[in-house]
């Protein structure tokens, strides 16, 4: 049985989107605006924190690679004891709160209280940073679909590596820095190509995003060789060779037009 108290908060869970602040739904910018009790992500960008109206109580509850500011067990007693003292909670997170984010397991625990939680979905970081990055998902001829995975596990993935690497689709990694020798090993021989395009896109949909192309049998190479840090996603696949066209067509038309040389976000690696 729930706890019932007629002075108990709401909970809106709101997805910030990949990082900038443009991005942000209509919905989503309103609930930040109008919040007085906020609690966020380590993956909520600078840029959209700045957007925290100044009276507000702020709490940071960010998780990333080896450090932890609170575990989930504690961020859900937080959630929960805001909501008991009557606040009105809006629980920022990058991306979207129901893709990697464990914004279902946040929303199971409070309702299983009597808590009424919201939710306002936000871009993940698999297709904004991908747009920004000029890589389509899908693209006729290249990729009739895609699949998100999370990398992140403290034991060996559970995944059927020769079914991923035979389903002809773009294969985003969320997560999957540190195991970048394993998706090397295990693609390849699930039988994907070792010459399959793939990209880093660091610190995606913020003005630090870097994209960096190159091979699946060059992944640890590139990451090590322009030392790629975390955010990052992995993007493998033919889709990817899209934004080396991009890249091209952007320097021919610097040349026709007579623009002066400038030095590209985009890195190429042959």
């Amino acid at each position: 049985m729930g706890i019932q108290s007629k002075y108990l908060g709401r909970v809106t869970l709101v997805g910030a989107g990949p990082g900038d602040p443009d991005l942000l739904t209509v919905k989503a910018s309103r609930a930040i605006q109008q919040a007085r009790f906020i609690m966020y992500d380590n993956l909520v960008s600078h840029e959209i924190r700045a957007l925290f109206p100044e009276g507000s109580e702020k709490v940071f509850v960010g998780k990333s690679k080896g450090m932890h500011c609170a575990t989930q067990e504690q961020i859900n007693t937080l959630l929960l004891n805001a909501a008991l003292e009557g606040k009105d909670v809006c629980r920022v997170k990058g991306g979207d709160s129901f893709v990697f984010g464990r914004g279902g397991e946040e929303m199971l625990m409070l309702a299983k209280q009597g808590v009424e939680v919201d939710v306002i979905p936000g871009i993940t970081a698999a297709s904004g940073c991908t747009s920004y990055a000029d890589i389509p998902l899908t693209h006729r001829g290249l990729a009739q679909g895609c699949t998100f995975i999370t990398a992140h596990a403290d034991k060996e993935l559970d995944i059927n590596w020769d079914a991923l690497a035979q389903l002809k689709q773009t294969l985003v990694f969320y997560m999957g820095l540190s195991k970048t020798d394993m998706l090397m090993e295990k693609l390849i021989q699930g039988g994907l190509s070792a010459n399959t395009p793939v990209a880093f896109i660091e610190n995606g949909c913020t003005p630090k995003q870097r994209v960096l192309i190159g091979k699946l049998h060059q992944l640890t190479s590139l990451k090590q060789q322009h030392q790629i840090q975390s955010p990052a996603l992995i993007v493998v696949g033919k889709v990817v060779s899209v934004a080396e066209q991009m890249e091209w067509l952007g320097q021919l038309s610097d040349r026709q037009l007579g623009k002066v040389e400038h030095e590209q976000s985009l890195q190429l690696t042959a």
